[in-house]
């Protein structure tokens, strides 16, 4: 369950920030702080209580329809990788989810078979399980639902549902891992009696690849370490970034918890034009008018570059967006608006930002 931040802690942080000092320099995560000895390696009581809402959960929740199983879960791991569920046999799900890119693909926008650029960047898939609706427009209702979207798309991997379907069903390797994931558990009724034509199904597809998904689990980063209470983890920079992030920087508003997000969609003043985000399916509503999903901050640093549209190149210039408030229009989010960080804050924000990338990068986790 995600924990709210509260606002008395909010606002320790934002008192936090003098006394925790700025530095002139934002090392990265990992490398040492060349400033740490003419500053406090502590941090204030009221922020010290804050960091504890950023504490990992171990526990990765499945639907009562589709539980987890490591037959189910390897089952998806092979259809993620394999470029069958493609038009021309080229492009799989890993070829948009790169795992050594974060499992996005470092593009600002997501390039399909046909080479075409699409309409947006691919959203990285750390920490999906935890994310209740998806899409950067909130079009799918869950891991199972955004399934064969990209697989049929003419702008993606363009192969028509009923050839993904003929093509597993004529490899006897797939018809075996598919009858053997779903013998007896959800999904077993798709097909009774089992054969080689009905042991492929939509919904076993949907199954499989989304219990594969919800294994994609972010690395353990610096920011966790010093959360669990090694107050070596971070550099004193970062400890000055994360009160501004959860004080006078407004972040933690919509990156909250330990992945970073709310779930939710806002307009942050970012992006014009024809996609007009959550309002697509909101047609009456103003706010809604621009507003994308939050992203997790996980693996940030590695992940450029940055928005649904991949219109800011560097972490850098998103903190320069936030701080003049983007484009101000009536479907503004009220909680963006001009901030006025200065360069030191700017700067031990953008190291703070840094600790969050894994020390080891993240992946499956199989049982």
């Amino acid at each position: 369950m995600r924990r709210q931040i509260s606002g008395a802690l909010a606002g320790a942080a934002l008192l936090a920030v003098a006394a925790v000092g700025l530095a002139p320099d934002a090392p990265r995560a990992g490398q040492p702080d060349p400033d740490r000895s003419a500053r406090s390696d502590t941090i204030p009581d009221g922020l010290a209580a804050l960091r504890e809402t950023y504490r990992r959960v171990a526990e990765v929740p499945y639907p009562a329809d589709n539980p987890d199983s490591p037959a189910k879960a390897e089952l998806g791991r092979r259809l993620f990788f394999d470029p069958i569920l493609s038009g021309g046999g080229t492009m799989s799900c890993a070829s948009c989810h790169v795992p050594s890119q974060s499992w996005s693909d470092n593009r600002p926008r997501g390039i399909g078979e046909t080479g075409a650029a699409m309409k947006v960047r691919t959203p990285t898939l750390l920490d999906v399980a935890q994310i209740p609706i998806l899409g950067w427009d909130g079009k799918f209702r869950d891991l199972e639902d955004v399934t064969f979207t990209p697989i049929t798309s003419p702008s993606a991997m363009n192969l028509r549902e009923a050839e993904a379907i003929a093509r597993l069903a004529r490899v006897p390797d797939y018809v075996r891992a598919f009858s053997e994931a779903f013998a007896g558990g959800p999904g077993a009724a798709d097909a009774v009696p089992e054969s080689a034509g009905a042991a492929v199904t939509r919904r076993r597809i949907q199954m499989a690849l989304a219990t594969f998904q919800r294994t994609i689990v972010s690395g353990r980063a610096p920011f966790d370490r010093w959360v669990e209470g090694d107050e070596t983890a971070i550099g004193s920079s970062a400890k000055a970034g994360f009160a501004v992030f959860n004080g006078k920087g407004r972040c933690a508003a919509c990156h909250s918890g330990w992945t970073f997000t709310d779930g939710s969609f806002h307009d942050i003043g970012v992006g014009t034009g024809e996609d007009i985000g959550r309002a697509a399916f909101f047609r009456n509503s103003v706010q809604l008018r621009y507003a994308f999903k939050t992203p997790t901050l996980r693996d940030v640093a590695e992940r450029e570059p940055y928005m649904h549209d991949g219109s800011l190149a560097t972490l850098a210039e998103v903190i320069d967006l936030y701080d003049r408030g983007g484009i101000e229009r009536p479907s503004r989010s009220p909680a963006i608006a001009p901030i006025g960080l200065t360069e030191a804050e700017k700067r031990d924000l953008l190291a703070f930002l840094r600790t969050l990338s894994a020390e080891v990068p993240g992946g499956p986790r199989l049982n």
